[in-house]
């Protein structure tokens, strides 16, 4: 009789690492399964800014800086670990927001339907990855509580399960725009 009650402990404690171990791997491959998803919007932005950029260097010929800059964070957006690739992100919303400033500056570019149609799609594009990375960080929160709560520390901990890094805005990126009439 001992041993079936030392037997169903055993199995009690074997299902739970079981059950503990597979919640942790679902969650690990939801982060990864996210950040996926931001690489998709990334990659959509990626492929939609030479349209923009051409459409603009008509009307822009001594823009080139801004254009240059432009090109050189979009490339940089292609490749590196996810955190180098948002900040490269980071440095292309910063270009973007350059080039659509010169729809101001240029009335025959703002009217461009071309220009005008470009740049509902990066707005669409943009809304698209702030999702992602909500979705992203949600997803990285659920895995690092499961990971790092008791007891569910103890088999994260057996089976070297890595914490995960949120996404940060970074902090130039929080100032609150100052807006005057």
């Amino acid at each position: 009789m001992e041993w079936l009650i030392a037997l169903g402990i055993i199995a009690l404690i074997a299902i739970y690492v079981i059950v503990s171990y597979n919640g942790l791997v679902k969650l690990r491959n939801w982060v990864k399964e996210s950040w996926s998803q931001i690489d998709v919007q990334l990659k959509r932005r990626h492929d939609l800014i030479p349209n923009l950029l051409e459409t603009v260097k008509g009307y822009a010929k001594h823009e080139q800086q801004t254009l240059e800059k432009v090109i050189q964070a979009r490339n940089q957006l292609i490749s590196g670990t996810p955190h180098e690739r948002i900040e490269a992100d980071t440095q292309l919303q910063s270009g973007l927001k350059s080039i659509f400033a010169l729809g101001e500056a240029y009335p025959d570019l703002k009217a461009n339907q071309n220009f005008l149609s470009l740049q509902e799609e990066l707005a669409n594009s943009e809304n698209k990855v702030a999702y992602s990375r909500q979705l992203y960080n949600k997803t990285v929160a659920d895995y690092n509580i499961k990971r790092e709560t008791f007891p569910s520390s103890l088999i994260a901990g057996m089976f070297n399960f890595k914490e995960e890094q949120l996404l940060v805005t970074p902090e130039e990126e929080k100032i609150v725009p100052k807006i005057t009439f």
